[in-house]
């Protein structure tokens, strides 16, 4: 009964260490690979001032609340840089059922991830027209030619980024533009294995329209993804518009390289954990052998008692476990493997000490 409990201990130890640095590794390799994934070809990111980390999160990675918004001049000073190949405008900071409504160009999703069919419909052209990742879709049910109204912020109760008044009477009197506001869903993104398939696009322009913002000057938006058409020209650019007084400009790799590394401060948490389970899995084994040699080398102390050769105790030893075995295929080599006969000459040479 001691034997069985240790060996059912012993196997469901090296299970899990096993388990434990495959999970580890699957999931290092996890966290890279969206981080590789998550931005695209946008180098640069401008948005208002404030945290790097949370502008580039919310941006691509759809992650917590936008921060608060820059003037819409900024894109058309950018459009016209040498060095820009391509800018896009994003609005957010409405959700439907959860998940974040983005305002973007059609022509973002060609530049980030080529010429991908969609699963449904089409592209949005119009406003209130939307399309949706293929995760929203599967999780809500949700079809071509569906409708549904936007909410304020990511959550209930959450400030929305394009929302100006100050007083409660104005912010209720706000909630009302979002339920007359109706989006219809002209089509249906295919699986991209980023962010984007946990978000609802529209046009960059439904938080104008939302929010009843119809003068030039105070149209704004949320963020820009920048292609730069060189490293170089993305420096000069970074530099020129952390100059002003209204916007940041930052390096998309650096921000999702200080998340990474994040990470890797508790993955090597983990890796600690990893090594202490398996410097217990092999201890656990060498008890399991332990306690294996020492039941055998009674059993040899005994054959040996009543006159038995030690040749005659490695056959039988063998032999044993030859037919312990012999449901196997592979039973005749299992039984003839160095590593039994390890075990027999233990056997012998612990029975010789003793005596």
């Amino acid at each position: 009964m001691h034997r069985k409990t240790l060996s059912i201990l012993t196997a469901l130890s090296i299970t899990l260490t096993i388990a434990l640095i495959i999970v580890l590794l699957q999931a290092s390799e996890g966290v890279e690979q969206s981080a590789q994934k998550g931005y695209g070809p946008f180098e640069l990111t401008l948005g208002s001032k404030g945290s790097q980390t949370q502008l580039v999160l919310n941006t691509y990675y759809h992650v917590g609340s936008p921060g608060s918004n820059i003037p819409l001049q900024v894109l058309h000073d950018l459009k016209n840089e040498q060095e820009v190949a391509k800018a896009f405008a994003m609005t957010a900071g409405d959700s439907y059922n959860g998940y974040p409504i983005v305002g973007l160009e059609p022509s973002y999703f060609f530049t980030r991830y080529g010429d991908h069919s969609l699963i449904a419909g089409g592209m949005y052209n119009k406003t209130g027209e939307a399309v949706v990742g293929s995760h929203v879709a599967n999780m809500l049910g949700l079809h071509v030619g569906d409708t549904f109204h936007g909410s304020h912020g990511l959550v209930h109760g959450s400030v929305d980024s394009f929302d100006t008044t100050s007083d409660n009477h104005e912010e209720q009197h706000d909630e009302p533009d979002h339920e007359h506001f109706e989006y219809q869903i002209v089509g249906i993104l295919p699986p991209l294995g980023t962010a984007d398939d946990r978000a609802v696009f529209t046009t960059v322009d439904y938080a104008w329209h939302v929010h009843g913002i119809t003068h030039d000057e105070d149209k704004q938006i949320t963020a820009i993804l920048v292609q730069p058409k060189s490293l170089l020209g993305a420096q000069m650019i970074k530099n020129k518009y952390n100059q002003r007084i209204d916007v940041q400009a930052v390096y998309t790799s650096k921000a999702v390289a200080d998340v990474v590394n994040v990470v890797d401060q508790g993955t090597e948490l983990v890796q600690f954990v990893s090594i202490l389970c398996v410097v217990l899995a092999a201890i656990s084994l060498l008890l399991s052998l332990t306690s294996v040699v020492t039941e055998r080398n009674k059993d040899v102390g005994l054959m040996r008692l009543i006159g038995k050769s030690r040749q005659y105790v490695m056959v039988r030893l063998n032999w044993r476990r030859l037919v312990l075995n012999s449901n196997r295929s592979d039973s005749w080599l299992a039984a003839w493997t160095p590593r039994h006969l390890l075990l027999c000459k233990l056997h012998i040479g612990m029975e010789r000490s003793a005596c």
